[in-house]
C-alpha cells in the first residue's frame, strides 16, 4: 500500500527508487534527472531524455536533500555539476508543464475557466477536477464544490491559471474526466511537492 493508504496500482507502470529516500514510487512521483554532454545535471521534467538517469521523490525538502548531500554523482556514476537554483527551476519547470496540460485540455473543450462556466460543470457533473487559484479568495472559493469522487488542485496562482486559459488571471477552473485530466493531475500532484505553501484550503467538501 502507499503512504496514503491505497493500494498501488501495477498498470502505472514499473517504480522507481528515490536516491534521497530509498523509497520506491511510481514515476510521476518522482523527477528524473540525467547528466548533460558538459556534465551538467540537467531536470528531465518529461522523462524522456537519453542517457542514465537517476530520481528524486517530487518534494522540495528531498531534492535539498539530494543537492545537499551531493547525491546525484552516485546515482548517475559519474561527476556531475549542480546549476545553483536547483530546486527552484525544477518547480518553475513543473509550473509550465501544468499550464501547458491545461492549456491543450482548454482547445480540446476538455477546460473551461470562470465561476459560472465551473458551476455549471459542477452542477451537470461534467467536472471530474475542480481547480481554484491559491491565491483566490478563500470565501469565493468555498462557494465551489469538489465533484463527488473527484480531485482538487488548489496551489497553482491566479497568474498562473490566467497563462493556461489565455487569460490576465483565473481564480476557478474545471476539467472534464477523460482527456488530459489524469496528467494534469499528476503533474499538479509532483508540482504541490514542489511548492513551499500548500493550497491553504479545499473546496467545500461535497454536501
Amino acid at each position: 500500500m502507499t503512504r496514503g493508504g491505497a493500494h498501488k496500482d501495477r498498470t502505472e507502470g514499473p517504480e522507481r527508487k528515490c536516491i534521497a529516500t530509498g523509497e520506491a514510487r511510481p514515476r510521476y512521483g518522482l523527477i528524473r534527472f540525467v547528466a548533460g554532454p558538459d556534465g551538467q545535471l540537467v531536470p528531465d521534467i518529461a522523462g524522456k531524455l537519453p542517457g542514465r538517469g537517476t530520481y528524486v521523490a517530487a518534494d522540495r525538502d528531498t531534492l535539498q536533500k539530494a543537492v545537499d548531500k551531493k547525491l546525484f554523482a552516485r546515482g548517475l556514476k559519474q561527476q556531475v555539476q549542480v546549476p545553483d537554483g536547483l530546486v527552484d527551476e525544477v518547480e518553475r519547470q513543473l509550473v509550465r508543464r501544468v499550464v501547458d496540460l491545461l492549456s491543450l485540455a482548454r482547445k480540446s473543450g476538455d477546460a473551461v475557466a470562470g465561476y459560472e462556466k465551473v458551476k455549471t460543470w459542477l452542477d451537470k457533473e461534467e467536472a471530474q477536477v475542480l481547480i481554484q487559484a491559491s491565491d483566490g479568495s478563500g470565501r469565493g472559493k468555498t462557494k465551489l464544490s469538489t465533484p463527488h469522487f473527484g480531485k482538487y488542485i488548489g496551489w497553482l496562482t491566479a497568474d498562473e491559471l490566467g497563462m493556461a486559459f489565455g487569460r490576465q488571471t483565473v481564480i476557478h477552473a474545471a476539467l472534464a474526466s477523460g482527456g488530459l485530466a489524469k496528467r494534469v493531475v499528476e503533474e499538479a500532484q509532483r508540482l504541490r511537492g514542489m511548492r513551499k505553501t500548500d493550497d491553504g484550503g479545499k473546496g467545500r467538501a461535497e454536501g
